[in-house]
């Protein structure tokens, strides 16, 4: 009997994969399942026919489409994904997408759209993302998105936009307006207290409503660059939580302290092409958490008050953005010099001479405050001279220098000196020492920094050699976050007590991974504190989860809470099992009919292969794309892939360079699945 179905299963499969792609599969289409279709340059003016009622994802971005109409989407009720970029619409009729009451995700970018109506979105109250860039959009109704209560993004750049609806979503947390010709929102204007990330470029602000700043509470990346914004905005003291924030392109002249005092939480700023001759004295303090800096297509002077830079950057780990775009200006002798890659003596400070009883050494200092360090000196510090009763060091301003330690060995010339600078420079337990140039450096004990260690960091666990213990280390509190339900492909979380024990937090930052399967890279979401429950979706069947739980605020993870949960069996589709004791009465009819059912298979066969050999270019993935998440990704496949690619419409021509839309066609794939040539699915970020 085992036997039997094992010989009779290869054929039986072969059978339900031509019925996929003859019967179930819209003309000229490629489908990976039942629920998932790809029609891609079908160079068809219409939408495909013969769609099912099953099917939940639909990408048909540049096929041409010119028009569409409410019969073409009757019975898709189950549809959650609709992508029609990239083809030429040009207008959307009232209540066109009124049957898809399921639909989540809906991009209609780089389009030809001149309006939007009252009616363009009617029906759509669980759509969480709409995309509209890259149109020609003129004018929207002023209602055109009322009852999109459940909307996370709405992205509006690189249209012709110069008035803006009221946006009363209280769920929004993404939002771009850029390159349209709109005046500064303010809060009548965006009601929208959830926002995360508000992307204003090239608008032609002059100024930043200060009160719309103040009322964004959650808001942790901005970006105002291209604009006319003559001084630094005001409006900013009141933006305490950003973590992104660019201001390039802005002819506003030099930066202050004062303007940047309340922005410590920065992890990435942008501050190109502002004409910025120097960087103000203490700029290296202001920043603890700093990590990506972009200073590009400034005409900086490369003097003695910018040496601290280059080693700034080096000492803190910070990466710096277009390195070959920050030159020199001046002196005449460093113009053209990348920035980075200055050495300290090509600064020019002036030097001061050293002086003791057996020798002269001439050393290089500068005249503006030592340099942040918090790691170790590996410099050896300067060796002192052999012990006199009249030694004494001397500096420019005359003053003496205590006097230096004797070597534990009389014998020893070059042994090192522990202390060459004045006692109490550095704080907290801090050692003081001279490096190569002359220059006083402090190295800080556990949980200081800066220049002279006087900056104390307050809960963060580091290790016994003064790192950050990675979050991963932190034991979870599984108490504070649990899962309500599990399905066989998501999880419930509550986070009710999360939430309530952690009321300074502005939002919650989610991180999760499969441990069951081969693919066990973490995954992110960004979550408003307003949300007590969310679900993870996409997620595979009978696999266990870790979730984790972070302030969103908080760099270090050292507040993570986690929990683990167990999705469900898949359920096995009705009518397709077959009892055991039925076959064990048709045994002998089975057996003399085997030889017809083996000629017949082998037919549909054949069939099934000089089809799919036809249909060569077309997608068949094994496995499904899962439903976008709040940081979803769009995939491409590599070079010599048989994904189809969505053609990346530049959205911007900014900073000498394009910056591309990420694309809405799917969430994190996995990188167990891919094409039928194995080929591997790439991924790239959506938003933060």
């Amino acid at each position: 009997m085992m036997a039997f179905f094992h010989l009779l299963m290869p054929f039986l499969l072969i059978e339900l994969c031509g019925r996929i792609v003859a019967s179930d599969c819209p003309q000229d289409c490629s489908c990976s399942t039942a629920e998932t279709i790809f029609c891609f340059q079908r160079r068809s003016a219409t939408m495909p026919q013969g769609v099912s009622a099953l099917t939940k994802n639909i990408y048909l971005f540049a096929n041409g489409i010119e028009s569409l109409t409410e019969e073409d989407f009757v019975e898709m009720e189950s549809l959650e994904m609709l992508d029609l970029s990239q083809n030429k619409l040009t207008e959307l009729p009232d209540r066109v997408f009124e049957t898809l009451t399921s639909l989540r995700n809906l991009d209609l970018s780089a389009n030809q759209i001149t309006y939007l109506s009252e009616e363009s979105f009617s029906g759509m109250a669980l759509l969480e993302r709409l995309y509209l860039y890259s149109n020609h959009i003129q004018t929207i109704h002023p209602a055109a998105f009322q009852g999109l209560n459940q909307l996370l993004e709405l992205k509006l750049q690189g249209n012709q936009l110069t008035t803006l609806p009221v946006l009363a979503m209280p769920r929004l947390l993404l939002l771009d307006l850029r390159f349209n010709t709109l005046s500064s929102p303010g809060t009548k204007d965006l009601q929208t207290p959830n926002l995360e990330s508000l992307k204003l470029a090239g608008l032609g602000l002059e100024s930043l409503d200060e009160e719309l700043m103040a009322s964004l509470g959650n808001l942790h990346e901005l970006d105002i660059s291209g604009n006319k914004l003559s001084s630094f905005p005001p409006a900013l003291r009141e933006a305490r939580g950003l973590i992104h924030l660019s201001l390039a392109e802005n002819p506003m002249g030099p930066l202050k302290l004062d303007d940047l005092q309340n922005l410590g939480e920065l992890q990435e700023l942008d501050i190109s092409n502002l004409s910025l001759q120097t960087l103000p004295e203490g700029f290296s303090l202001l920043f603890p958490y700093l990590n990506r800096l972009t200073v590009a297509e400034n005409p900086f002077n490369c003097l003695c008050t910018m040496a601290w830079f280059p080693r700034w950057l080096r000492n803190q780990g910070i990466t710096l953005g277009r390195t070959e775009e920050t030159r020199c200006h001046f002196p005449p002798l460093n113009s053209g010099k990348v920035l980075e890659r200055l050495e300290h003596r090509e600064f020019g400070c002036p030097t001061t001479t050293t002086v003791t009883a057996s020798t002269t050494r001439t050393t290089t200092t500068t005249s503006t405050p030592p340099t942040v360090t918090t790691l170790p000196s590996t410099t050896p510090a300067i060796p002192a001279a052999e012990p006199s009763d009249e030694n004494t060091s001397v500096g420019t301003d005359s003053q003496p220098l205590p006097p230096v330690p004797a070597s534990p060995s009389s014998s020893s010339q070059n042994t090192e000196v522990d202390y060459l600078c004045p006692s109490q420079t550095c704080l907290n337990g801090g050692t003081c020492r001279l490096d190569r140039q002359g220059q006083l450096e402090c190295t800080c004990l556990r949980g200081f920094s800066g220049s002279y260690c006087e900056i104390r960091h307050q809960n963060i666990p580091r290790d016994e050699d003064n790192h950050d213990i990675s979050a991963a280390t932190v034991t979870p509190d599984a108490t504070d976050i649990s899962s309500r339900k599990v399905t066989s492909t998501s999880i419930l979380l509550d986070l009710h007590r999360y939430i309530e024990k952690r009321t300074y937090i502005q939002g919650i930052r989610l991180t999760y991974r499969n441990l069951s399967g081969p693919d066990q890279r973490p995954m992110h979401l960004s979550v408003p504190a307003s949300y007590p429950e969310y679900t993870l979706r996409g997620l595979r069947p009978n696999s266990t989860y870790t979730v984790c739980a972070s302030p969103l605020n908080d760099p270090t993870g050292g507040d993570r809470v986690c929990t683990k949960a167990h999705t469900a069996m898949q359920l096995t589709v009705p009518g397709k099992q077959v009892e055991g004791k039925r076959l064990t009465t048709m045994l002998m009819p089975a057996l003399a009919i085997l030889l017809l059912l083996v000629l017949v298979a082998a037919a549909v066969g054949v069939v099934c292969y000089l089809r799919r050999k036809r249909a060569k270019g077309h997608l068949d993935l094994h496995c499904e794309p899962s439903l976008l998440e709040l940081e979803g990704v769009k995939s491409g496949s590599d070079n010599g892939g048989v994904l189809p690619q969505k053609h990346l419409e530049p959205a911007v021509v900014q900073n000498g360079g394009l910056e591309y839309e990420v694309l809405l066609i799917q969430d994190h794939m996995q990188d167990h699945c891919t094409a039928n040539n194995n080929t591997t699915l790439s991924h790239k970020p959506s938003y933060f």
